[in-house]
């Protein structure tokens, strides 16, 4: 017997509340995660900004203290603030050694000393690090298009940070601030496969939670004597915008949001929107900050981010998603 046209309405407007319903936490953790990248992507010209006013050494201590004082807070509201057990804490404390001290130094004068697009770009490039360490490893084992993807991206990289040379000596332009930053985004590679056990035992936010606090005590021993020398009182509202932003925002939110995706849309598509921060590093800083990359840039960018997208997804092999948010990405 046909139903009448009144059940049959109202069982398609329950099928279609029930796939709005389904659909929208997802669309939700997708907006948020485009949010990140342009939080992440943004940044790196925010940084740049705010060096002009700040000394890198006194720039990072203000931005670590933010960072760690609003994740803190933010554990404390999801009920006791959890620690490692003893027997990790010398591991938890050479991580944040490595991801915050070793790391920060190497990103903050990387970026000082280079374009915040190029900064961007070569940061981009950490998935392919952290590949490569896991498989060195043993932690991986990945088929020949990853290992494709990882060729075409270092190549992208060499036209990046070459390409605005006119000269390869070392010391001279834009070459060393691209150098540096290539050694951190191996650094942050290293952190990230270092610390996957410890992530699966007790959590990702907990980890970089713990890492970060380690590294904040030791940025601002070392910002010290550059607080001390820094006139506050004439830094512009556009300077502590700068510093309040990249703790902030690119720091301590950035690290919710990326485990917000995490828990509910998976590693793979959580890390195919970092994609984007390339992209939007590059289009800020040529709107705000009037950089010009040049065409041999230009295609190193392509190359990059085609290259990280080919050794990211899964052929034949497990492709290496870190629970951990890599390089940061313009943190």
């Amino acid at each position: 017997m046909p139903e009448p046209a009144d059940t049959g309405r109202l069982r398609a407007r329950k099928l279609k509340t029930r796939g709005a319903v389904s659909r929208s936490p997802h669309l939700r953790t997708d907006l948020a995660l485009i949010g990140l990248s342009v939080i992440w992507g943004v940044n790196f010209s925010v940084v740049k900004v705010g060096l002009r006013e700040f000394d890198p050494l006194a720039f990072n201590a203000i931005r670590f203290v933010l960072a760690s004082l609003t994740l803190f807070v933010f554990l404390r509201l999801r009920g006791v603030v959890p620690f490692p057990e003893r027997r990790h804490w010398v591991r938890v404390i050479l991580l944040g050694l490595l991801a915050n001290v070793v790391y920060q130094l190497l990103f903050i004068y990387g970026v000082d000393r280079t374009l915040a697009g190029n900064a961007g770009l070569v940061l981009a490039t950490t998935p392919v690090w952290t590949l490569i360490l896991a498989s060195v490893a043993g932690q991986e084992h990945h088929g020949l298009p990853v290992w494709g993807g990882v060729l075409v991206t270092l190549g992208g990289m060499v036209l990046v940070v070459l390409g605005g040379e006119s000269s390869l000596a070392l010391g001279e332009g834009l070459l060393v601030g691209d150098l540096l930053l290539v050694l951190a985004a191996i650094t942050w590679a290293a952190y990230t496969v270092g610390m996957q056990d410890l992530t699966r035992k007790y959590g990702a936010l907990a980890v970089t939670s713990w890492t970060l606090w380690v590294g904040t005590i030791v940025l601002v021993a070392l910002g010290g004597t550059s607080l001390w020398a820094t006139d506050f009182g004439t830094i512009s509202r556009v300077g502590w915008f700068g510093v309040v932003y990249s703790g902030v925002l690119a720091i301590a939110v950035a690290y919710l949001i990326w485990n917000h995706g995490l828990e509910h849309i998976g590693g793979p598509r959580t890390a195919a929107f970092s994609n984007l921060v390339p992209v939007v590093a590059l289009i800020t800083a040529a709107v705000w900050l009037g950089e010009d990359p040049g065409p041999t840039q230009i295609v190193g960018a392509v190359i990059i981010i085609g290259g990280v997208w080919i050794a990211r997804v899964p052929r034949g092999g497990t492709a290496f998603y870190p629970a951990d948010p890599d390089s940061r990405l313009g943190r």
